[in-house]
């Protein structure tokens, strides 16, 4: 009688034992699937998901308005201002590698014929960077990705300390957001006539066939990863928009220009995030953001 009940006992041990162990098993994929499946959540997805700010269409008798659409970002373009009106982009991890920046800055050739070009050294000796629109960092996954962002129908004469430090300081927070797992849809434009370079004073470069802007803008919607992306946002989600003057002399935080989108609409005469619900755009163009800066 012991000894039935000690194999009894033995054996009951051993099946609690063998279901621990497969539990344990059937765990470990469950966490691997998990990862993955965050790490596939990252994708490339549409530029223009947000919508067509300026209902741009891609028919030279639209120069002031022309439709631009390339894999790495899509663009309204200005013949007469040789510059973009705005350019559009989206920004996920799975944009982002370990690409040099390629500082190959080269005409747009996929202009229409006959309209001016700019070149490399249109900017040359003006005080006004090559400001991208579409950032350089932003596309480091392949050398054709990051190359496109040196095509001179991105760039826009941009003040230095504009530039180099308020925009780039925004820019490097964006890639922050994508790296913590998040996506973001990404208008930048600028608008007016005449700005505040390293050399003063100025309305035009490359011998008055580009336009200086007076101001530079951005609208930025911050996604957690995921899919059907306009429908997800909501009152609730974080939109950053700023409005900076194109000035050598303005301050260095980004965040000093926060502003509404519709503060931008009215100055632009654009419609910003059409895609999205009417009545969660009416709620978040109106917001200024209070979030974080770094």
């Amino acid at each position: 009688m012991h000894r039935t009940l000690y194999r009894l006992l033995t054996i009951s041990s051993l099946a609690v034992l063998a279901v621990s162990c497969a539990k344990d098993e059937s765990v470990t994929p469950q966490v691997d699937t998990v990862v993955q499946s965050s790490d596939v959540l990252a994708t490339r997805d549409g530029n223009l998901a947000m919508g067509n700010p300026s209902g741009a269409i891609a028919s030279t008798t639209q120069y002031t308005n022309y439709l631009l659409v390339k894999p790495q970002f899509t663009m309204s373009y200005h013949r007469d201002r040789a510059i973009p009106n705005w350019v559009s982009w989206h920004l996920s991890s799975a944009w982002l590698g370990s690409t040099r920046r390629q500082d190959n800055f080269a005409p747009d050739n996929s202009l229409p014929t006959g309209w001016f070009k700019a070149i490399s050294s249109s900017y040359s000796g003006s005080g006004f960077d090559r400001g991208h629109n579409c950032p350089s960092a932003d596309r480091t996954g392949s050398v054709a990705d990051n190359t496109a962002t040196f095509l001179m129908s991105n760039m826009m004469p941009q003040a230095p300390n504009n530039n180099q430090r308020t925009w780039a300081g925004l820019e490097n927070y964006c890639r922050t957001l994508a790296d913590a797992g998040n996506e973001l849809y990404i208008i930048c434009g600028s608008y007016g006539r005449g700005g505040t370079g390293a050399n003063g004073y100025a309305t035009t470069v490359a011998g008055g066939k580009v336009t200086v802007p007076a101001r530079c803008w951005k609208v930025i919607v911050v996604l957690p990863n995921g899919s059907s992306d306009a429908s997800r946002v909501s009152t609730s989600t974080r939109v950053i928009a700023i409005d900076t003057p194109n000035d050598n002399n303005l301050n260095t935080s980004w965040g000093t220009y926060r502003t509404t989108i519709n503060a931008i609409e009215q100055a632009t005469g654009y419609d910003l995030l059409s895609a999205v619900n009417a009545t969660v755009q009416s709620t978040i163009e109106a917001r200024v953001d209070a979030g974080p800066t770094s």
